[in-house]
């Protein structure tokens, strides 16, 4: 699918024809740079390449400058590529928000927040075990039985534990655009996308 690399703003909210107050994220969503064009015949499949942000040209490997010199434009500090563009890419194209100018629903691709190392209770939303009672309080938060003993004496995988929460790509659906504002590369999405402010994600028709 057709997409950018944009950077998350915030949240705010707007008002709706209806006279609603609609939460929204806003996105500052390119301008990307058409870096590489991949063809069939010659990598095997089709793909347009994409960078975002200005990078200094000290902090960007030689491999990566020729590659960004064969191109003809400065270094990128983010690349990615994307499929099924209507029009003739080149490198060195310019892609704009402009791209979603008649797109009523896109897709999120991002990094949800990091949340650490954390319990059942904060990570499945369990509801903890028994009461602060009888002679039981030390036993709240934890999860509880996590397998038989005797047989399969093994802990299936899977099982909900303990462990690493967030900091996971995550992709949102559907999501409404609100407004497209040319002038300054934002694009105002209905709800919020994954990942903290200062993020960066991909757009997706």
């Amino acid at each position: 699918m057709p997409g950018l690399l944009g950077k998350k703003i915030g949240m705010t909210s707007v008002f709706s024809a209806e006279g609603k107050n609609v939460p929204c994220t806003v996105i500052e969503l390119g301008p990307c740079v058409v870096t590489q064009v991949k063809t069939v015949e010659r990598d095997g499949y089709s793909a347009v390449q994409l960078g975002f942000q200005e990078a200094k040209e000290k902090n960007t490997s030689a491999p990566m400058m020729g590659h960004f010199k064969k191109a003809g434009t400065t270094p990128k500090r983010h690349l990615a590529e994307f499929t099924g563009f209507e029009q003739e890419m080149n490198p060195g194209d310019t892609v704009t928000v402009e791209l979603f100018a008649d797109t009523a629903y896109v897709d999120v691709i991002g990094t949800s927040k990091g949340r650490g190392f954390q319990g059942v209770v904060k990570r499945h939303g369990f509801g903890g075990v028994g009461q602060a009672t009888h002679g039981q309080d030390d036993r709240l938060r934890h999860p509880g039985s996590i397998g038989a003993c005797s047989f399969p004496a093994k802990v299936f995988k899977g099982m909900r534990m303990a462990g690493q929460m967030g900091n996971q790509r995550v992709t949102t659906h559907n999501l409404q655009v609100l407004k497209v504002i040319p002038e300054h590369n934002i694009l105002m999405i209905k709800g919020s996308v994954p990942g903290y402010n200062g993020a960066i994600v991909s757009v997706l028709k």
